[in-house]
Parts: structure tokens; sequence; C-alpha cells
């Protein structure tokens, strides 16, 4: 008989209670990890050539125009995860990161801007963004005063 059905739990509050015993039984301790790097350095470039595929149908001056490349950026996440997880890494690593810097380096690196273009929010933001704190400051200094001219119930 199972300890979930026996118990009537189901599988996710179940695995919570083997963490707790085995965190408490046997410290914090973590089960052998073997990472396949070389399955993952090998198999990394297959996502590569995707990508770059992918990025091929876009015009070059558009590749900094993230709705026109966030679905081909999104397949080339995915693939990069899916080769870690195939090769027992964890995700994200240190070899999925050079890659994907890899990447960004080759299609992006011309998206960044010299300056930083400030603008003001929107009219109504900016009201509210005066306005609250002058009326709560106007309401403390009331309430402030008002109980100092209360003093026999406040004192």
């Amino acid at each position: 008989m199972l300890l979930s059905h026996w118990i009537g739990m189901d599988k996710h509050v179940l695995s919570l209670l083997q963490l707790f015993v085995s965190v408490v039984c046997g410290g914090l301790q973590h089960p052998m990890h073997n990472c396949n790097e070389t399955t993952v350095v090998e198999s990394l470039p297959q996502c590569g050539y995707l990508f770059e595929t992918l990025m091929m149908k876009v015009e070059p001056n558009q590749w900094c125009n993230l709705t026109k490349v966030i679905m081909h950026y999104d397949i080339l996440s995915k693939c990069a995860e899916e080769t870690a997880r195939s090769g027992n890494c964890f995700w994200p690593n240190s070899l999925s990161e050079k890659f994907i810097i890899g990447m960004h380096t080759k299609f992006f690196s011309n998206c960044t801007l010299d300056t930083i273009i400030w603008e003001d929010p929107p009219d109504d933001i900016l009201a509210a963004l005066i306005l609250i704190p002058v009326f709560l400051t106007a309401a403390m200094i009331s309430l402030v005063v008002w109980c100092s001219k209360r003093g026999d119930i406040f004192g």
C-alpha cells in the first residue's frame, strides 16, 4: 500500500514530507548529480544554428526590435534549457550562460543605447505622485494638531 494512499495525501505533500524527513535525518545533503558537460557542449551549437536560421529571416535592422525577435529568442532559451537538462545539468549553468552570452554578442551587441532617454510619466500619474504625499502630509499635520488640543482624552 502506498504511503500517500494510506495517509490520504497527494504526491506533492508526500514529496514535501520526504524532503523534510531527509533534511532532518540527513542534513542538507544533495543527491549525487553528474552533469554530462560534454553532451551539453556538443549539443548547444545545434541550438545556435537553429537560432541563427530563424534570425536570418529577420532583417538585420530589426534585430533590436524585441517584438520581431522574442519568439526566436524564446526558442533559443528553451532549446538551451532542454539541452542542459538532457545532459543531466542544472539550468541555468555556466556552459549555457556562456553560450547565450555568445549569441547576444553576435546578434544584439549593437542594441544598447549610448545615452539614456529620460521621459516624464503621463500627467495623471505625475499628478498622483505629487498630490498624494501633499495630502498625506496635510492630513498628518491636522491629526497631530487635533490630538495635541485634545490632551484631556489622549494625555
